[in-house]
């Protein structure tokens, strides 16, 4: 799984017939989070998670369907982390790259384009930080002024 993120609840899908994303919806268990320090709004996606898993329940017109409203049935999803299993519902982690087989646009039609995890950094992560290294990969960033009202406020400077 080197470098893969885990999909959570709000990742954004598109099916390759459709026209519109759509944000994916975890309603297969209420205990299992990633990237949530409050553990209340990044359920993690499992291979469970089928049927009709999205915020809008479409993808826009379907291409199969010439060019009537798509309604997805995920019948399964493919790419799944097997060394990952969360109980309940029983399912492995979906993957940034898993892909899910529709009942209308085939196998492998639907694609995650982002997995839902939005990095939160906290006053310890900047604690534990290399300050040497992020130096390098931010040189502008003070990371002792970072938890100031605006670290950025220099740009803003005239």
């Amino acid at each position: 799984m080197a470098l893969k993120e885990k999909v959570v609840h709000g990742a954004l899908c598109k099916c390759k017939f459709g026209t519109t994303p759509d944000k994916l919806v975890v309603l297969t268990h209420k205990k299992w989070y990633a990237n949530d320090p409050e553990g209340s709004k990044k359920l993690i996606a499992t291979n469970k998670d089928i049927g009709l898993p999205f915020e809008k329940k479409t993808f826009g017109s379907c291409a199969k369907m010439n060019n009537n409203p798509c309604v997805p049935s995920i019948t399964k999803w493919d790419g799944y982390y097997e060394k990952e299993k969360y109980d309940p519902p029983g399912g492995y982690v979906l993957l940034e790259d898993s892909k899910a087989t529709c009942a209308v646009g085939g196998p492998q039609c639907v694609e995650i384009l982002m997995s839902g995890q939005i990095a939160q950094p906290t006053s310890r992560n900047f604690e534990n930080a290399d300050e040497d290294l992020l130096s390098h990969i931010m040189p502008v960033v003070n990371m002792k002024d970072f938890e100031k009202k605006d670290p950025y406020e220099f740009l803003n400077a005239k």
